[in-house]
């Protein structure tokens, strides 16, 4: 499988909702939507109560790395999803050391963040995918969120077809202006593709994985100057090693050498 790096001048994809098509730019095999934090979630915010279904998706090193090892769950939501933002500090480094490229950074704890705090008001309808009790009653209590609507797959709903379709149904049941789906990658991509498949879905869906626990409160976020020093992969390594060590060092490391291999294959091509 060809693996794409930065394209000098931003490419178009074919993928269009009501909003018209948007500039991509691929890096390490993904097309990302060139978006920083403030603009991606007025982005967001445009869009109509009542639009068309579209999704977002956050991918980070550990997509990157995934994609390029051909896992399709993360591959074709990507090509298939309305916006993708960068979550990733080291993927927006290496753009930036080794082809000189800016790659903004928009993760999904700061887009879910932005948009309770700017965008999303009490009278918004939302469906969340996953999540916890506790998270629904701080949406309600803290946000003043009026219209919750939530459905928490079983673990290991991915494997089981039946399950998806429940997901696909919940959604489709509740429609929303957002969406926001809290199961996992890629889980929630899975769902977001099957639900642009069935089609008659509105709103907006985020594969945020656990913003919701940060937005609420439930779960705290690694402290500021930490996330300044591009150490949160640290941080949270560290509050909890069992989980997350094969995330880093197993999934997330070899972005390095996928990273490499991308600039010397393309220093190549410039000399041949």
């Amino acid at each position: 499988m060809g693996m794409k790096i930065v394209d000098i001048e931003s490419t178009r994809l074919s993928a269009q909702v009501d909003d018209g098509a948007l500039v991509h730019r691929w890096f390490l095999g993904v097309p990302f939507t060139p978006l920083g934090l403030a603009e991606a979630a007025a982005t967001i915010a445009a869009r109509p109560s009542g639009s068309r279904f579209a999704f977002i998706t956050t991918p980070n090193a550990h997509h990157t790395v995934h994609c390029a090892r051909g896992d399709k769950r993360f591959s074709v939501a990507h090509d298939a999803a309305w916006l993708v933002l960068n979550d990733s500090r080291i993927l927006r480094l290496l753009s930036h050391w080794l082809f000189g490229q800016d790659l903004p950074m928009t993760a999904g704890s700061d887009l879910t963040v932005e948009l309770f705090r700017n965008y999303i008001r009490p009278e918004d309808a939302i469906t969340i995918i996953g999540g916890t009790d506790e998270v629904e009653t701080r949406l309600r209590t803290l946000h003043g969120m009026q219209s919750v609507a939530r459905f928490n797959p079983p673990m290991g709903f991915i494997d089981d077809p039946v399950e998806i379709e429940r997901c696909v149904d919940f959604i489709l049941q509740h429609p929303a202006r957002y969406v926001f789906l809290a199961v996992g990658a890629p889980q929630s991509e899975v769902v977001a593709c099957r639900v642009l498949e069935r089609g008659g879905a509105v709103g907006t869906a985020l594969c945020i994985g656990s913003s919701l626990l940060f937005v609420t409160g439930v779960v705290r976020r690694a402290p500021l100057i930490i996330r300044r020093l591009n150490a949160e992969w640290a941080y949270r390594l560290m509050q909890n090693p069992r989980r997350h060590a094969r995330r880093v060092f197993v999934d997330s490391l070899p972005v390095l050498w996928l990273a490499l291999k991308a600039l010397f294959g393309r220093s190549h091509e410039r000399h041949a």
